[in-house]
């Protein structure tokens, strides 16, 4: 201990001589870098006198650091400080040329005041330009003298550092000798020795793991059972290469007892318990036991583990869909090879259609499912459709479902019945031995998978019959809800189309065409209308109930009747938007109060209305997307039409918007699952959307821009529904309109009845001319009675004549029937009987009556 404290300050001494130099340029050149980027150097030397500035500062910073001088230079080596200031102005003594380009310069010279080393350092701008440059000097002889003026000290220090260490070695001895109970080195090595053998001969694995996670100590046996690296000492237990399982249950700290791991092919029984319990260093112990002896007595417990790992991971493979084949193909897929070389599955005909089997109906099979180790089985292919033959293995096990086994194929004949051909080709394969079982779930027989080995010696027995129904007793269950929701989602399907349009209007308002995509993952809500109204007009709808199933489905209906029958009163769309969320409303609160809990939960809808005399287009939305509008010159934009809240939560207004609209533009209505899904935000799908439609010509046909907007942002399994309307819009030519102002005087009426007539002389519609003069007379005489000016009388030539009489009057006429004395009251009746439909639209300046006539 004496010569290592000697030898320690022996050596600090001769070090501190050879460093004074190294201490005096690190020294320089931190007081030059200090200065050089200090706050207002860089500025100072950009004004008229520098020195003013820097001499005072470079001076306290002189003193403050201890080195001998800190002057300041410019780009051209002029001083503007110095600790003599006759100095100052005078060029620079040393190298400082490499400082101008960005470099620390050091050197040592012999000055004036000694042997002294230098620094120069730049000075930068905010810029990062060098505007100057700082040097620093500091005597060799400073340096070392503060370092002789420190052996003193040091040696005190090392001797007191020699009586502490002596003391405490003499501690420590004393406490070790406690500890070991008086066992001296040579006893204490042959110790070691002999725990160290018994550690890595002993045939149970031993783990010391840190509070850090890292192994500390693993014996032989633990390295073998675990199959660790030769370096997994001092490596984390999670990079070891264990498996999640292990790596976890090692890592964790806590007290475990006799907890079975398994490790690749072994079973391990695993104790655990922390050494930090008794004042040890924290960290925990873990034992290892190979118990896999024990349960490998036999093979069957090893054979049973499997099965148990097949069976679960049937379980978790077999069903992860509602699909009946690709349910078969999973139970084939989990089955080949750790069961069967080959699995085939066959169902009956009416369980692909979603339908029940009849018992004892010889309806034909279906291959849906063929698993194989080869790429060229014997067996009949996918989609063959398979008929039974009569006392076969095969018929039996579907009569009576029964299973059965045939160890021996090349033994038996029943089975060649079936198929002799077939049959000698399996041989030839190969094929020694099946297993055939029904497919039987909730009293229903829905076909019969059969397990084939050739490749695997094993033939099957009593127990592989026993697994195999195992497995095909949970793949039943899957196909038999796969089949039920195949027949729900049919009959869903079914009333969701019988409640959407079949077909369209006529109508010569707008050229409309229209898809509609069902989700994938089963109906919802969405749906469409395009509904004639009175004066050519036409209205489009498009509306989206929020669910999925046959409630959406029964829920959209009642909103589309309800659509059409409000769309019979000429509401206009916010009107029309108004009413439906107070039916929303209601069906709600009905459900409510009937205890259900298939309430409407949200709806939305968007209704649009194009007058084509006027081609104004009126329209309202609520919670929907908007509409897209096409010009005829190709470009889009999506009208400001107010986003009103979705139906239901009343209360609110429907804001309509009004636009006029070019002949031939496209509206483009469509429901939100074209536009959004979850990997798609709505903006990104509008703008997707736009850009389809204005990659199109101008004058591509409506059905055109169906199929290019459904290529363009159709997903390739869409999650939701998709509805999509486009109608490209048409102009009543103006002869074929005609109106006239009638004054408020029962004379006018001939007068007008004449200009009609003359008007469908026109139009070659003589024979209508004495229905229309009627319903006219009538229509105008009651304007006349009892409503206000100004009365107007307007014919339109369509697909149908229509006549309209308007007012500024809101009060409007009632059909009754009169009664055989009565004097009047048959006006109306009159027009009903003549007229193929009539009725009230109301305007915003009074009320139109109106009344068509069928052209043919």
């Amino acid at each position: 201990m004496l010569l290592l404290v000697l030898a320690a300050v022996l050596a600090l001494f001769l070090a501190s001589q050879r460093d004074s130099t190294r201490e005096a340029r690190n020294r320089s050149i931190a007081v030059a870098q200090t200065f050089a980027n200090g706050p207002g150097t860089a500025a100072a030397m950009r004004l008229p006198d520098p020195t003013s500035v820097l001499q005072p500062k470079a001076e306290a910073a002189r003193r403050g650091s201890g080195v001998d001088f800190i002057v300041v230079i410019n780009t051209d080596g002029i001083r503007y400080t110095h600790p003599l200031p006759n100095r100052i102005g005078k060029k620079f003594v040393g190298t400082y040329e490499p400082a101008l380009q960005g470099q620390v310069v050091t050197e040592e010279v012999n000055g004036t005041i000694g042997r002294l080393v230098q620094a120069v350092v730049p000075i930068h701008d905010d810029n990062g330009q060098v505007v100057g440059a700082v040097s620093a000097g500091i005597t060799i002889s400073k340096v070392s003298g503060v370092v002789d003026h420190q052996l003193p000290l040091i040696f005190g220090a090392a001797g007191a550092a020699l009586v502490l260490a002596m003391g405490g070695t003499a501690l420590a001895s004393r406490r070790l000798l406690h500890q070991t109970h008086g066992l001296g080195p040579v006893e204490m090595t042959r110790m070691y020795e002999h725990h160290d053998a018994v550690l890595h001969a002993v045939r149970e694995g031993v783990l010391i793991v840190g509070a850090d996670g890292r192994l500390l100590l693993a014996n032989d046996e633990a390295r073998r059972l675990l199959d660790l690296p030769a370096d997994a000492e001092g490596r984390r237990i999670g990079e070891l290469g264990l498996e999640p399982r292990a790596a976890e249950l090692f890592g964790c700290g806590r007290e475990v007892n006799d907890e079975v791991l398994s490790a690749g092919e072994r079973l391990l029984a695993v104790n655990i318990r922390p050494t930090d319990s008794d004042g040890g260093p924290p960290g925990s112990v873990a034992t290892l036991r190979d118990s896999t002896e024990l349960h490998a007595v036999s093979g069957k417990a090893v054979a049973a583990r499997r099965r148990l790992r097949l069976l679960y991971d049937a379980t978790v493979a077999v069903g992860t869909t509602l699909d009946v084949k690709r349910t078969a193909e999973e139970l084939a897929q989990v089955a080949v090879p750790r069961f069967a070389d080959f699995v085939t599955v066959d169902l009956v005909e009416p369980v692909l259609r979603g339908e029940e089997p009849v018992a004892g109906e010889n309806a034909p099979m279906h291959r849906v499912a063929l698993g194989s180790i080869t790429e060229d089985p014997p067996f009949y292919p996918v989609g063959e459709e398979i008929v039974l033959v009569p006392a076969t293995p095969w018929a039996w096990s579907l009569d009576t479902g029964q299973a059965a086994f045939d160890p021996d194929l090349a033994g038996s004949t029943e089975w060649l019945r079936q198929d002799p051909q077939r049959a000698g080709r399996v041989l030839a394969y190969g094929v020694h031995s099946v297993v055939r079982v029904p497919l039987r779930a909730r009293g229903v027989l829905l076909g019969v998978a059969k397990f084939w080995r050739s490749e695997r010696p094993e033939r099957f027995d009593e127990e592989d019959l026993s697994l195999a129904e195992e497995l095909v007793a949970r793949a039943a269950l899957c196909i038999d809800n796969a089949r039920r929701y195949t027949r729900e989602h049919g009959l869903a399907v079914a009333l969701q189309r019988s409640l959407l349009p079949h077909g369209l209007p006529a109508q010569n308002a707008l050229e409309v065409a229209y898809r509609y995509l069902p989700a994938q993952g089963g109906v919802s809500g969405d749906w469409f209308d395009v509904i004639p109204m009175s004066g050519a007009r036409v209205a489009l709808v498009v509306g989206d109930v929020v669910g999925h199933g046959l409630h959406a489905a029964a829920t959209m209906g009642r909103l589309r009747t309800a659509v059409h029958n409000f769309s019979t009163l000429d509401l206009a769309p916010d009107e029309l938007l108004g009413h439906l969320d107070d039916l929303v409303i209601r069906l709600d609160q009905d459900h409510t109060a009937a205890g259900g809990a298939d309430a409407v939960i949200g709806a939305s809808c968007l209704c649009a209305i194009y007058d084509p005399v006027s081609r104004l287009c009126t329209m309202a939305r609520a919670g929907h997307p908007p509409a897209a509008l096409v010009h005829p010159d190709g470009r889009v934009e999506f009208p400001e039409v107010p986003a009103g809240p979705p139906l239901g939560l009343g209360g609110l207004p429907f804001p309509a918007a009004e636009f006029l609209l070019p002949e031939g533009s496209q509206l483009v209505l469509y429901t939100d699952g074209l536009v959004e899904d979850r990997r798609r935000d709505i903006d990104d799908g509008l703008a997707l959307l736009a850009l389809a439609l204005e990659a199109g010509q101008p004058d591509r046909s409506p059905e055109a821009t169906c199929e290019a907007v459904l290529t363009a942002l159709l997903p390739a399994h869409p999650s939701d529904d998709v509805a999509l309307l486009v109608a490209r819009t048409r102009v009543l030519p103006a002869d074929r309109v005609a109106q006239w102002e009638v004054p408020s005087e029962p004379a006018a009426v001939r007068d007008v009845r004449a200009a009609v007539s003359r008007q469908l002389a026109g139009w070659g519609l003589d024979e209508l001319a004495f229905t229309t003069e009627l319903i006219l007379s009538e229509l105008l005489t009651n304007a006349i009675r009892y409503a206000t000016e100004p009365i107007k009388v307007r014919l339109l030539c369509d697909r149908t004549l229509i006549c309209e009489v308007s007012d500024c009057s809101s009060t409007a006429p009632h059909l009754r029937y009169a009664a055989s004395t009565d004097e009047g009251g048959r006006g109306l009746f009159l027009v009903a009987q003549f007229a193929e439909r009539w009725g009230t639209r109301y305007t915003a300046d009074g009320k139109v009556i109106w009344a068509e006539q069928a052209l043919e």
